[in-house]
Parts: structure tokens; sequence; C-alpha cells
């Protein structure tokens, strides 16, 4: 199985098959596993482990955000600052998603780069 794949399905980066989240998207959207229940892998290795996934929420933003102000400044015709905030509201939806996204993303790097 590919790390997209186990990125994509919030899988442990070691084994591959545990769940980084305890609970669905929209049940509890940050209840993070303390281990990998298949390998046993902790997720969180120290207090504000995840502070690295504000970078990777932030990259991973810019370009939808930017196309969505694109779109309803130059396409839809809306005025400068109110095509900011018709694309914040646009992609407010997507934010829970890009969070847990972001921080799988992150645990999935750290143990690339600095494996147990």
């Amino acid at each position: 199985m590919s790390a997209v794949w186990a990125i994509v399905h919030e899988l442990c980066p070691r084994c591959r098959e545990g769940r980084v989240f305890q609970k669905p998207l929209f049940r509890g959207w940050l209840a993070v596993n303390e281990h990998c229940a298949v390998c046993g892998l902790k997720f969180e290795r120290e207090q504000g482990y995840f502070v690295g996934a504000m970078y990777v929420s932030y990259a991973l933003s810019i370009l939808p955000a930017l196309s969505l102000i694109l779109l309803f400044w130059r396409i839809v015709g809306l005025a400068y600052d109110s095509s900011l905030f018709a694309a914040a509201a646009a992609y407010l939806p997507f934010a829970p998603y890009m969070t847990r996204l972001s921080r799988v993303i992150w645990i999935h790097i750290d143990q690339r780069f600095d494996p147990e």
C-alpha cells in the first residue's frame, strides 16, 4: 500500500493498517488515537507535536483559497474585499477535513525523517 493511500485513508505511517483517528470526521474530528492499534506507534510524541501540522495545513490551503478568491473576483465580478469574504465562506466547510489531513501528513513526514 502506498503512503498516499495511507494518508488519504488516515492510516498509520509505519504499518499502514491502524487508524490515526478514534472517530469519523464529524463525530470527533480531532480525537487522535494515542497509539496505533496494530503496531503500537505513538502518534503524538510530545506536547505541542501538531504545531508542525499548522504549516502543512497552511501549505494545503493556499492554492484552493487563492483559486476561490480569483474565481469570485475575476469570473463572478465581486469586489476584491467581497471576494475575500466569499472565498472564506466557501472554504470554511472544508476546514475540518484539511485539519485532519494535515495532521496525518505531519505524522507521515515526521516518521519518514525521524522514525522511532
